[in-house]
């Protein structure tokens, strides 16, 4: 069990939470939630051992062992994935190593009687035993094992990590992280870089296999179905539920009304209270209860309401303009790239007003196919472009896109047009560039305050084929729901690659999954298709 205790943390004479106290237990899966800032990645750096608090103590057993996976890592690139992945069984080698050196040692030490002799056998003792508990492993097959579920081939394994995105390397460090069995696992944003089916080995992995879990996600299906309690940063202190998180936000609501009603009794008092003062205070027959009630407002503890984001704007996509029947019409599309066959004949028709999904382990050719269809790359097959089709685009990169030198306000006022650029701080306050933040430099800004402006430019564009891929990633799950919402009342055409149950559920009606060099068609929502794949994957096992 690991316990925090009075925990306080200062920055620059600001206080991000005090008086911070909770347990974490065996086996607990813990959401760690609360707005951008409120202290989340800052706490979980604490109880990983990296950040020490301004006050206060987090405790745990002598041989407790506590993993951290931070949201940006910086890896070495000196060893191929399986030996990288296989450094998390490193301080194991290292004990046998020592065994081995010390009991060579002894075979070759004459002084029998020293007390050197005798230190070496009790090193040898105490290390052997600690050594033998741990349970017979294979290694090797533990590494594959782990590699397989987190999306990697077998021939990925001897490749060098330098060849890996960061998502693949973060897939590295998880799988080392994994390996460790350790007592609790902190995941900041685990589920960024991954791909539908490598989030579901996750999740099974942490259900079944980790012990306790804290973990810091905007991936609500996946918060939803790991965990059991949810600890929520807000206003410097804590609140700690016994729930999952949507369990959580139906409490949330419950207090926040409580807190409301005993904030405007306790206001209406105040103001009674202060009448009564005003209207007495010279009236001598009086003096006694005046003073008594001044007293009693002085020690008065005002009741504060917890924070609520009121700043959530209703958005929409201007009217598309009208287009063909038809925007997409595939058939027989390849692409390779050498000898690396990316797809074969893959065919895909999509009407007007149709929302769809592009889903399938990375590296499958789903963004493959969208610069086919942006005409970035060349191809074996055709591939029609319909009539009159404006096509909205948001790649992974969009972000590194933005002009660093422009101003948040500067970069979304110099596309708007019309009516909406009275609408212009509204919409940046949806986003939270709102007051002083819309005056910041883009090149001051965060991943996820980037994306987020990207994405307002293309609520701006008039265009009726939408093209979105991971739009995401690094987005709270507040934006999340306003671009949802945006999206669902979009009346043009939707693609939208993403790995984001909650985001694609009740959004498309089509998807397309990438795989085995293959494009499939399943006409059904993101819930059938995955029920769908588990169906699948049962009849595969029985198979071999």
């Amino acid at each position: 069990m690991l316990t925090v205790d009075s925990l306080k943390v200062e920055f620059s004479g600001r206080t991000l939470f005090s008086d911070v106290s909770f347990s974490i237990n065996e086996n607990d899966k813990i959401a760690l939630m609360g707005k951008n800032g409120a202290g989340k990645s800052t706490l979980l750096k604490i109880l990983a051992g990296i950040n020490k608090p301004t006050g206060g103590s987090v405790s745990s057993p002598k041989e407790y062992i506590v993993a951290y996976l931070p949201q940006h890592l910086l890896t070495e690139d000196n060893a191929t994935v399986f030996e990288e992945t296989s450094k998390a069984f490193a301080s194991i080698f290292t004990m046998r190593d020592e065994i081995e050196a010390l009991n060579q040692e002894l075979t070759v030490r004459t002084d029998y009687d020293s007390e050197e002799y005798y230190k070496i056998i009790e090193k040898v003792s105490e290390l052997s035993e600690k050594y033998y508990s741990i349970e017979e492993i294979n290694y090797e097959a533990e590494v594959e094992k782990v590699l397989q579920g987190m999306g990697f081939l077998r021939s990925d394994f001897t490749r060098p990590t330098s060849e890996f995105s960061g998502g693949w390397r973060m897939r590295i460090e998880l799988a080392k992280i994994l390996l460790q069995k350790p007592d609790l696992i902190l995941l900041d944003e685990p589920t960024n870089h991954m791909d539908i089916e490598s989030i579901q080995w996750l999740e099974d992995f942490l259900i079944n296999s980790a012990k306790a879990v804290v973990v810091i996600s905007h991936d609500r299906a996946f918060v939803d179905a790991i965990t059991t309690r949810t600890i929520e940063v807000t206003m410097g202190r804590i609140y700690d539920y016994r729930a999952k998180y949507s369990d959580y936000l139906v409490l949330r609501q419950d207090r926040r009304a409580q807190q409301q009603k005993q904030y405007d009794e306790q206001q209406k008092f105040i103001a009674e209270t202060t009448e009564f003062i005003e209207r007495f205070k010279g009236t001598y027959s009086k003096t006694l209860q005046v003073q008594s009630r001044v007293k009693m407002l002085e020690k008065l503890g005002i009741i504060e309401v917890d924070e609520v984001d009121t700043s959530a704007l209703r958005l929409k996509f201007p009217p598309a303009p009208r287009s063909g029947n038809y925007p997409v019409v595939v058939n027989e599309l390849s692409k390779s790239y050498g000898d690396h066959v990316v797809f074969k004949d893959g065919s895909m028709t999509i009407e007007r007003g149709e929302k769809v999904a592009f889903v399938g382990k990375n590296g499958e050719g789903k963004s493959t196919m969208i610069k086919a269809i942006m005409k970035e790359i060349d191809f074996e097959g055709s591939l029609e472009i319909g009539h009159n089709i404006q096509i909205g685009y948001f790649a992974q990169n969009q972000a590194s896109l933005l002009d660093e030198s422009m101003t948040v306000f500067e970069t979304i006022d110099g596309i708007a047009e019309g009516d909406i650029r009275t609408k212009v701080k509204d919409i940046l306050g949806a986003f939270m560039f709102g007051g002083d933040n819309s005056t910041k430099k883009v090149k001051v800004l965060s991943g996820g305050e980037k994306t987020r402006l990207a994405m307002i430019k293309l609520l701006l564009e008039p265009v009726n084929l939408l093209i979105l891929d991971e739009p995401t990633n690094h987005l709270d799950m507040k934006t999340k729901d306003i671009i949802k919402d945006a999206l669902k009342s979009f009346d043009g055409t939707l693609i939208l690659v993403s790995h984001d149950r909650d985001f694609l559920d009740g959004l498309v009606t089509k998807v397309y999954e990438f795989g085995n060099k293959r494009i499939k068609t399943h006409f059904e929502d993101i819930n059938g298709f995955l029920a769908t794949k588990k169906l699948e994957n049962l009849k595969e096992i029985e198979r071999h």
